[in-house]
């Protein structure tokens, strides 16, 4: 039952972003905007607003991040490299890509993913 929340989760997670995007079309993204367009399009859907739908007690949230030491854009930017767990490996993006969506992971922890 769990999972089958999760799933339908990430669906809504996904179709909510599709919508957003086609539907009102989405807006020239600045290079400074890299992070926040790769995050959407690769992390989103489980990482949807700094949540986690595949494990709710390891979100995005500052003080998680914190908690389990990687509250900074090279941790991050490490685990997106190699995964763990049940995330996988991103660092088919490549190192700018990843880098940038580091750096906003770190800006909306900070702002509280509003």
């Amino acid at each position: 039952m769990k999972r089958l929340f999760s799933i339908a989760l990430s669906i809504f997670a996904i179709a909510t972003f599709a919508l957003a995007t086609f539907a009102f079309g989405a807006p020239a993204l600045a290079q400074d905007d890299m992070g926040k367009k790769v995050f959407d399009a690769n992390c989103g859907a489980c990482h949807f607003g700094g949540g986690n739908t595949i494990n709710p007690s390891k979100t995005l949230k500052k003080e998680v991040l914190e908690k389990y030491g990687k509250f900074s854009a090279e941790a991050i930017y490490e685990q997106d490299v190699n995964g763990a767990g049940a995330m996988p490996s991103f660092k088919r993006l490549g190192e700018e890509k990843l880098r940038a969506v580091a750096a906003y992971i770190m800006e909306q922890a900070e702002a509280g993913w509003k």
